[in-house]
């Protein structure tokens, strides 16, 4: 709306950006935490800031389609630490995490869909081209955000199903520092139950679990699927003990000492 309002009546992106943000500020405040009001009111003083300093720097990109595409995939970039951060931009992000805290809808999807719908709008200001330039930008933005952000802590669940899960399971918690689940399954065909192995590793370990599985049960019957939000349970196990136990540990080796 910022950029539109430039387009149309040369209003200072800056200043509308601020004022704007104000405006969903005192929309938003209830439902919204001090935490992420205070982080995304420090966002956009310095997105605002920015954008003031770089109002009038620098050439327009002389090819649209290209401009739009790294306008995409930087924005994406920036909007992925934001997100990451527990912050937003003040403008429909914002607005969507207070959707996303009442009905749990996509803060990213949301977030894409406003922008879209201001561009439509702005046809008669700048043009088909541009707006479907700009569409083309936020469309790569989105993507980029996804990725970043899907990418930074993501995992995979391996669903192993292998007469020697004990040993593969085995070989996981100690080589891996990651726990393992069995689900009991049975074979439509044999009728015979076994135990299905459910593991959840980090991106960077998965090629070492495929090593392990294929040095211990090269038939074994694998299934991996992407996951982005692990939380809770104790799927990856810690190898150095506990500073209490370690403690413990400590004492009774003294009064062992002492009593030999």
């Amino acid at each position: 709306m910022a950029l539109l309002l430039y387009h149309a009546f040369s209003f200072s992106p800056a200043v509308v950006n601020f004022l704007g943000f104000i405006i969903i500020l005192l929309v938003s405040y209830k439902h919204l935490s001090k935490s992420v009001l205070m982080k995304s009111s420090l966002t956009v003083v310095l997105v605002s800031f920015f954008t003031f300093l770089t109002e009038s720097f620098g050439e327009p990109v002389g090819d649209g389609l290209v401009g739009g595409i790294f306008y995409g995939f930087f924005m994406g970039i920036g909007f992925a630490i934001i997100l990451y951060a527990g912050s937003s931009i003040g403008g429909g992000s914002t607005i969507a995490l207070v959707l996303k805290k009442k009905f749990g809808w996509n803060v990213v999807l949301v977030t894409f869909i406003s922008d879209v719908v201001v561009v439509l709008a702005g046809v008669m200001i700048i043009g088909v081209l541009n707006t479907l330039y700009t569409i083309i930008g936020l469309f790569v933005g989105k993507l980029t955000t996804d990725y970043i952000i899907g990418g930074v802590d993501s995992k995979k669940a391996f669903n192993i199903i292998s007469p020697k899960n004990e040993e593969i399971a085995q070989r996981v918690t100690e080589e891996l520092s990651s726990s393992a689940t069995y689900i009991k399954g049975s074979g439509v065909y044999t009728n015979n139950e076994h135990n299905i192995l459910y593991i959840i590793v980090k991106n960077y370990t998965v090629v070492k679990l495929r090593k392990i599985i294929s040095e211990v049960d090269s038939d074994a019957f694998v299934v991996v699927n992407n996951v982005k939000d692990v939380s809770g349970g104790t799927f990856f196990v810690n190898k150095e003990p506990e500073p209490q136990l370690q403690q413990e540990e400590s004492q009774e080796e003294d009064e062992g000492n002492r009593t030999d």
